[in-house]
């Protein structure tokens, strides 16, 4: 029997703000080697004893989660938009009824996309281990055993100390240091890594039982969706209507027919920088716990993390200890390594103030590819600009600037009112204020250009569409 992977692809990974943001949060990031969680993600949960899986996003990053299937060659069963954050229930329910309705008995295995498990074979095992309580109709969930008395992860106690699946007692909220400690001594306590396995009759079951009122919205949501350019996106209204529940408190900690799964394994949920120095520290132990990437120095320093995102960044460090430094083009964060939990706090402060960088970055993804200001002032403004291969951006036109484009490499086939024009590389093509003009990439490898802006208002709502292959109004 194969299982059916559920991805959940939200979230907005404040703690490992620069480099996560709104924007683009940590899962679509290669923060461990050179893929991105998400990528590392799928690819574990892909093979043999898998279907296709199901991913559940948000429509900001429906077009960053196909575009990186399609680079690791991994289709989908399906994507399923949410039309707002709900945390983890409902978003379990709507897999869960997905799949009922063709196959109630087929077997689900829920997982976070953001995750760090090296070892995707020994994680397989531990899933081989409850797929037979999941027939059976438990729920089974995935518990990692401590290396630490870790407070920033819930736990959970299992009835007894083996392998499983063995029953679960209960869950336990996110411990104080003293408590972490006695619990891990006690040898039956395993963090809770929110991975989850079961038929989709018995979760919809178990709502029922638990967290009924979920159901006619999810349902509802489900009937009305609508097919987008291949993703399915729920129906909004009600949707918004659900309760903002994890799973663990909408039904988990009510049920009674849960079962947990040792996993003795590598994992990490890289909840914070101080475990990608973790991370990065165990897998190439670095001389006096000091680690760097390519663009990053470290001088007589101890326990520390220096990363720079940017290739034209150098970081270095000097007599520094427990201390992480990490920079991209448009912000460094600097704090100590004992409050890598607070980050977050770092976001709240800049919204505050109204900066742009606690939820954007200067790159900006779309659909066709992405781009990046390289400089903006006043009646001005110069982008980098990178169409993929057969990429199109929409028909439009703009009320408060003119554009002219140079082609850096590639082919660019322009359209301009009623003219069509190929512009190769280092040519250059004027889009007068007002015109009616497209940009598309007729060609096999990406193109790019660069794109001068002038006039009274840059802003990037001065759009008119008219004609869009991907749906934006």
């Amino acid at each position: 029997m194969t299982i059916t992977p559920v991805l959940l692809a939200g979230g907005s990974g404040t703690r490992l703000w620069p480099v996560s943001r709104k924007s683009f949060p940590k899962q679509f990031a290669p923060l461990i080697g050179e893929e991105s969680l998400f990528q590392a993600s799928a690819r574990r949960l892909s093979g043999a004893r898998y279907a296709a899986p199901l991913v559940m996003t948000n429509a900001d990053f429906r077009f960053i989660v196909a575009e990186q299937l399609d680079q690791i060659g991994i289709i989908p069963a399906a994507i399923l938009i949410e039309p707002a954050g709900r945390n983890t229930a409902p978003a379990i329910l709507a897999a869960a009824l997905t799949a009922a309705e063709t196959d109630p008995e087929a077997v689900l295995l829920v997982a976070p996309s953001d995750h760090v498990v090296p070892d995707a074979e020994a994680f397989g095992r531990a899933v081989d281990m409850g797929l037979p309580a999941a027939q059976a109709g438990r729920i089974v969930t995935f518990g990692i055993t401590p290396t630490r008395p870790e407070t920033g992860y819930g736990y959970m106690e299992a009835d007894g100390s083996g392998e499983g699946p063995v029953t679960l007692k209960r869950f336990v909220e996110k411990p104080d240091a003293g408590n972490a400690a006695r619990m891990i001594a006690q040898g039956n306590f395993l963090w809770n890594a929110g991975i989850f396995l079961f038929s989709a009759r018995t979760m919809v079951e178990a709502f029922k039982a638990h967290a009924p009122e979920y159901l006619a919205p999810v349902q509802t949501a489900l009937t009305e969706a609508r097919l987008d350019l291949g993703f399915l996106r729920l129906a909004p209204e009600p949707w918004d209507r659900l309760p903002d529940l994890s799973i663990d408190y909408a039904v988990l900690e009510k049920a009674s027919n849960l079962s947990v799964v040792r996993f003795s394994g590598h994992w990490s949920d890289l909840g914070g920088w101080d475990a990608v120095w973790r991370e990065t520290q165990d897998a190439a132990p670095a001389e006096r716990g000091a680690v760097t990437d390519d663009r990053s120095t470290a001088i007589d320093c101890d326990n520390v993390l220096l990363r720079s995102q940017d290739e034209g960044i150098e970081v270095v460090g000097i007599g520094l200890q427990d201390v992480m430094v990490v920079a991209t083009n448009d912000a460094v964060l600097v704090a100590g390594m004992d409050r890598a939990q607070e980050v977050r706090k770092a976001v709240s402060a800049l919204k505050s103030k109204g900066a742009r960088q606690a939820e954007s970055f200067l790159r900006d993804h779309r659909p066709w590819g992405w781009f990046e200001t390289l400089a903006l002032a006043d009646r001005f403004q110069v982008k980098r600009i990178v169409v993929n291969p057969g990429a199109a951006l929409s028909l439009q036109s703009h009320f408060h600037r003119s554009e002219h484009w140079i082609v850096v490499s590639g082919t660019a086939r322009v359209t301009v009112d009623e003219t069509v024009t190929l512009v190769t590389e280092n040519q250059s093509i004027y889009v007068p204020l007002g015109a009616v003009h497209r940009m598309e990439n007729p060609g096999k490898v990406p193109m790019v250009l660069i794109e001068v802006q002038t006039g009274v208002y840059l802003g990037e709502d001065d759009i008119v569409r008219y004609e869009d292959v991907y749906s934006r109004s």
